[in-house]
């Protein structure tokens, strides 16, 4: 856990890599808040607050008496948040320093391509 930030927020965000990463498929059951909290030795409440993070934003759902299970479409719905939080959080503070830096977009991408054969 990252003490820098909210372990609500850590327990949805490591549902949605998990869901990401196929760990748990899109109509599959979710750990319950108790086993959350057992695991991270926190309140289950805590757990709680992270979980229904991803029930507001339609990730997860629950089925009364059953349990959480990770709605259809998620995988998809994240996948498209996660990019756009990408673009914002890395790519235009980059293209921003490579224009100080004189560096144009052709050689920016030459760049990225050098590096991500070594």
């Amino acid at each position: 856990m990252d003490e820098s930030r909210p372990i609500f927020v850590q327990i949805a965000e490591g549902i949605e890599n998990d869901i990401l990463s196929g760990v748990l498929a899109e109509e599959g059951q979710v750990p319950s808040t108790n086993e959350f909290a057992s695991f991270y030795r926190i309140n289950p409440a805590t757990a709680g607050k992270g979980v229904n993070l991803l029930v507001e934003a339609g990730i997860l759902y629950k089925k009364r008496g059953i349990g959480m299970f990770v709605a259809e479409g998620s995988r998809q719905r994240l996948v498209a948040k996660r990019r756009d939080q990408f673009q914002s959080d890395y790519v235009r503070p980059l293209l921003a320093e490579a224009g100080k830096l004189g560096i144009s977009p052709a050689q920016l991408t030459e760049m990225i391509e050098k590096e991500g054969t070594a």
